[in-house]
């Protein structure tokens, strides 16, 4: 019964850094595009 509840916890555990990682991911993916837009911006004013 101890194993299958640290199991249980381990993979609570996982699942929730897997979603955080994720979450960086896509904000540091919006961060790129931001900058490439920009970067963009600037090469069609010159």
């Amino acid at each position: 019964m101890k194993r299958l509840l640290l199991a249980l916890a381990a993979g609570v555990l996982l699942a929730a850094g897997c979603n955080t990682v994720h979450g960086v991911g896509q904000d540091i993916e919006r961060g790129g595009e931001k900058t490439q837009d920009a970067a963009d911006a600037v090469k069609r004013r010159m």
